[in-house]
């Protein structure tokens, strides 16, 4: 099976305020964009679809899933404590839990992504606290409070340009830590070249992301692998052709001119991917 991601960050936010909406109103965006997406995704076989939505969109999204809908809403990012029958009863301020994301109707938490491991860096900074395996473990908490919610996980790894020499200690560390205890059955991994990720840096190429593709495979017993760093028009073709590879991670599918998320080259870019 292909995996289609859409991580949506926080694209929702008008161009008049520094942001590149300008398809709905923020109000109606979550549900606009599955709206005018799931009848056009039926036409794919063989793929698993997942849109992750900022927490304010949850619920509207998933309001707006059609009877056997082909989208799975999900989460980006999620709290590593949760409520429990007799327990804690959701004394979690600003923090969204698997049980409250379950409850809206997601079924999918986005875990690990590049700028969530920053976050976490920087808050650990703070506290005088320099420790790539400390991200980890907090990462391993929110996969497992994640399924233990009945969710189905994304997780992300990726090496930094200070990182290439020892790249393969990173994500090795990244997956050993992160998906200790967890239940892999209900894992893909998210693979983010995070050195080659932004403007003005060279896009990692087919042999390197094979390399690590294979690594992350053999690591892991087998999970299936997508490309995190970006799936696009321009590099659908090459990605599709990396046995390795199981579908990609969409973010936004204009670059230049009026930048931004549009539903149509959404659906243009599955495309492409999927018929090359």
């Amino acid at each position: 099976m292909k995996h289609i991601y859409l991580n949506l960050k926080r694209f929702d936010i008008p161009k008049s305020k520094g942001g590149v909406n300008s398809i709905a109103d923020p109000c109606e965006w979550g549900s606009f964009i599955v709206k005018s997406t799931q009848e056009k995704l039926r036409q794919f076989s063989g793929v698993e679809f997942a849109q992750f939505f900022p927490e304010a969109h949850l619920i509207p999204a998933c309001k707006a899933l059609s009877k056997d809908s082909p989208i799975m809403v999900g989460t980006q990012g999620l709290f590593w404590a949760d409520t429990a029958v007799g327990g804690p009863f959701g004394a979690f301020t600003t923090s969204l839990t698997g049980n409250a994301a379950t409850s809206f109707g997601c079924s999918y938490a986005l875990i690990g992504h590049c700028e969530e491991r920053n976050k976490l860096a920087a808050i650990l900074s703070e506290a005088g606290v320099v420790d790539p395996t400390a991200v980890n473990r907090i990462l391993n908490k929110e996969i497992l409070a994640a399924q233990k919610a009945g969710m189905k996980v994304l997780y992300c790894i990726g090496e930094k340009d200070t990182e290439l020499d020892k790249w393969d200690t990173v994500l090795g560390d990244q997956l050993s830590i992160g998906l200790a205890g967890a239940d892999k059955s209900s894992v893909v991994i998210g693979y983010e070249p995070v050195w080659s990720i932004g403007p003005g840096k060279t896009p990692a190429d087919k042999p390197y992301i094979t390399k690590v593709a294979r690594f992350v495979k053999a690591a892991t017993g087998g999970l299936d692998v997508v490309y995190g760093g970006g799936l696009k028009t321009d590099n659908a073709a090459m990605l599709a052709s990396i046995e390795e590879i199981d579908g990609g991670l969409i973010a936004l599918t204009q670059f230049t001119g009026e930048i931004g998320f549009y539903p149509d080259q959404y659906i243009e870019i599955i495309r492409t991917y999927l018929e090359a």
